[in-house]
Parts: C-alpha cells; sequence; structure tokens
C-alpha cells in the first residue's frame, strides 16, 4: 500500500514511525514532514493548505491511502477533497470535523444527545459573555470557539481571570477562533484522554493517556498544547472505560450519523473523571499531540490496517493489542513558549535511541546541514517501562543526551500516576 502522511509535528513522526514497521506498506510519503519523519519516509513538497495539489500527487504517484494528521487541513475539508477524487482518506468530512473546530457545536450536539458534560453558553458578544460569567461566578471556564492551536481554553479560578480571557478573545488574541465564545460549568475531578477508532457505524476503542497541559511544574502557568504525556491513564478503568464507551463515545457516535455528520476517523475524547464518573470536556478529530507518541509505543498491532479499516467502513472485522508496559513523554520547548521564543536554535546532539526509549521530532528542520528548533514544541524524549515510574526514568535519562541550549521541559511529567504507584 502507498501512502501520504499530512503534517510535521511529533504526533506524525509517532504515526510515520509506527506505519513504517507495517509490513503491508510498499511507500510511504509525507507532506510537508521534518527530520524526524524524514528517516521513516520519503519527504514531498506539496502544500497541503491546496486541496488539488494534494490530490494530483496522490494520482501522480498512485497512492492508495492517505492520512491526515493535524486538525487544521480536516476543519479546512481535504478529507472531502481526497474522497470525491476516489482517494481513501484517514479524517473526518469537514461537516464531521466541527466536533473538534466549534466548540459550541459539540456542546450542543451533547446536549441533544445526553452526553454528559457541563453547563454551558455560547456568546458572541462580549458583554453579554461578561455578564454570565458574573452571573455564574467563579471557578469557570472560558472557551474561544474554533481552532486555537490547543491554547484557547482558560480555566479561570477567578472572576478577574475569567473577564479578562472573554475580552482577549474577543479581542482577537486567537483570531477568527475567539469570535464566538463558549462558558462552560468548571469540572471538578482528574482530566484522561481517551482514544477510539470509528468507521461511522463501528468504535474500536484504542487507550488511554494523561497529557499535562500547563506549562511549568506543578501544573502552573498558562495551557500549552501539551508539554508531557503517559499511557495508560490509571484513573481509566476498565469501568470507567466502559462507561465512556457507552455514556460519551457511542452516542456521540449515532448523533452525528442521525444528523447527516457521520464520523470516520479517531475520536480523541478529553475527559474529566467526576464523582459522577466520566464527562467530556471537549473533542479532538485527530491523535493527539503528545498522547499520539506514547499510544504508537504501547500499540502492538499494526496500525496501518486499523485506520484503512476506519476509513473504508470496515472497523467491525479488527481488533488492536497492546503491549503491557507504560510509555510516557516529555516534550522539549523552545524557551520562551507559549510565548514568543527564538527559532533556528542549534539542537547539537540527540540521545542514542534503544529497545525502550525514542525521541520524535516536532518542530525541527534542518538548517546548513544542523538540526534547529523552529517551533515551539521541538522534541519529544519518549521511554516505557513496566510502570509508569519506570518509564519515566527511561525517558528523563535518555533526556540528558540532548544538547539544545534554548531548550526546556518540566520535571514531573506523569506526578499523578507516579504517586498512585508510590502511595
Amino acid at each position: 500500500m502507498k501512502v501520504l502522511l499530512i503534517g510535521s509535528g511529533g504526533r506524525e513522526h509517532a504515526l510515520a514511525w509506527k506505519i513504517a514497521q507495517s509490513p503491508k506498506l510498499t511507500a510511504l510519503y509525507a507532506a510537508p514532514g521534518n527530520p524526524g519523519i524524514a528517516e521513516e519516509a520519503t519527504i514531498v513538497a506539496i502544500d497541503v493548505d491546496n486541496q488539488q495539489a494534494v490530490v494530483d500527487f496522490c494520482r501522480r504517484t498512485a497512492i492508495d491511502f492517505v492520512i491526515v494528521g493535524p486538525e487544521a487541513p480536516l476543519v479546512a475539508g481535504l478529507a472531502d477533497t481526497l474522497r470525491a477524487a476516489g482517494i481513501a482518506v484517514f479524517g473526518p468530512s469537514a461537516a464531521a470535523a466541527q466536533l473538534e473546530g466549534s466548540k459550541g457545536f459539540t456542546k450542543d450536539l451533547c446536549a441533544k444527545y445526553g452526553i454528559p458534560t457541563g453547563a454551558y453558553k455560547r456568546f458572541t458578544e462580549a458583554e453579554a459573555a461578561k455578564a454570565y460569567v458574573r452571573e455564574q461566578g467563579a471557578p469557570i471556564v472560558i472557551k474561544a470557539d474554533g481552532l486555537a492551536a490547543g491554547k484557547g481554553v482558560t480555566v479561570a479560578m477567578t472572576l478577574d481571570e475569567a473577564l479578562a480571557a472573554v475580552d482577549e478573545c474577543f479581542a482577537g488574541a486567537f483570531g477568527p477562533a475567539g469570535a464566538e465564545v463558549v462558558v462552560e460549568a468548571y469540572l471538578d475531578g482528574e482530566e484522561a484522554s481517551f482514544f477510539c477508532l470509528c468507521d461511522g457505524k463501528n468504535a474500536l476503542p484504542l487507550a488511554s493517556a494523561q497529557d499535562h497541559k500547563r506549562v511549568g511544574d506543578g501544573d502552573t502557568g498558562p495551557n500549552t498544547g501539551g508539554m508531557g504525556a503517559y499511557s495508560p491513564a490509571p484513573v481509566m478503568t476498565a469501568e470507567m472505560v466502559e462507561r465512556t464507551m457507552k455514556e460519551i463515545i457511542e452516542p456521540t457516535m449515532r448523533g452525528m450519523a442521525e444528523s447527516g455528520y457521520p464520523f470516520t476517523g479517531v475520536y480523541f475524547a478529553g475527559l474529566m473523571i467526576t464523582q459522577n464518573g466520566p464527562e467530556l470536556i471537549e473533542y479532538n478529530v485527530r491523535f493527539g499531540d503528545p498522547e499520539c507518541q506514547v499510544l504508537m509505543m504501547r500499540m502492538k498491532s499494526d496500525l496501518l490496517p486499523l485506520l484503512y479499516a476506519a476509513a473504508t467502513g470496515t472497523l467491525g472485522e479488527m481488533s488492536v493489542d497492546w503491549r503491557d508496559e507504560a510509555a510516557l513523554t516529555v516534550v522539549i520547548a523552545s524557551r520562551g513558549y507559549p510565548g514568543a521564543y527564538e527559532k533556528n536554535t542549534p539542537i547539537t546532539a540527540l540521545p542514542g535511541e534503544s529497545a525502550t526509549t525514542k525521541v520524535f521530532h516536532a518542530g525541527t528542520a534542518m538548517k546548513d546541514d544542523q538540526l534547529v528548533a523552529t517551533g515551539g514544541r521541538v522534541l519529544n524524549v519518549t521511554g516505557m517501562g513496566k510502570s509508569v515510574s519506570e518509564a519515566k526514568d527511561a525517558a528523563y535519562a535518555a533526556l540528558r543526551g540532548v544538547s539544545w541550549e534554548n531548550g526546556f521541559y518540566r520535571h514531573d511529567i506523569g506526578w499523578r500516576a507516579v504517586a498512585r504507584e508510590t502511595a
């Protein structure tokens, strides 16, 4: 099977690394890729925002299957364009991608189909939103409705913080994503990420993970796209997985189909495990980043046929096997992230890989034969072990082999699971 992978981040490097192991693969191409992906795939110079250019490349190269990694091309309708051209593609239609592209759309779907989530209201004007915030009080959650690279959400613990977040959205801090704002109730509990493949009619649960959104140790500072993750998440017990499938995933799948937006691809459910059980914080319509990295390390099954089954309506015939070990990844980011940061700073050394460690590239590039950091989140140093504690030790030991003066990272990834294991 000839495959084209769209994307350039750590998630896509993890997908490329896993897909490259498939005996069903004959050739793997990636656009725009990164130096890590280049070790697994042939990088091709396609403007992925030019959907016709993607179709033309697929026809010219006889691509059998396209896998879309990031959310923006899905929301923009790349999967629709490819399907219309008769090309199999992993990822939802633009209509179904509204699950991530519009938080208000998702909240309305939850309300209609009885999916447990926080109470909410939608606003297109700042004063009305602020009046509602004052009425509800803090803590409260303010979300830019559209795509904001994981940064459009403020969990406001004070009224002033909430009001400032509303102003920030409507002042254009997140561009068009903030033209509408969703204000929702604060959910108390422990967060978890849960992943599930779907072909429109069948759902195949994958695995759980826990992300670390805040930039600083002890979950301090602003939200980021994610500073590290581990899998599995101990809070996602077998009972909680079963409830998540029954109360959240299956009603979503039915609701999307009944609404005329059948969903194919991966459901990434951001959950809060409360006293009442699992409640939905938000949906993403692609693999998480950095959660994908730990999922791919743990997946024993061949990924390629699973993704193809989701794309072609044959997921009911599939199953997936996982390694018993835990995996943990630490994000190394550019100093200043999630604010302004210097670009093109040299990375002079990376650790050698082993059976239990892997470095996934995210915001990297080659410049004059030198590996440089071009993004906010730059490297994902990943380890495996019999426990999360062991996986953490492996990842942080490998991390010491990275030489990059402009990098920083959290020192406490996996702290909840480690605390459970050492209690």
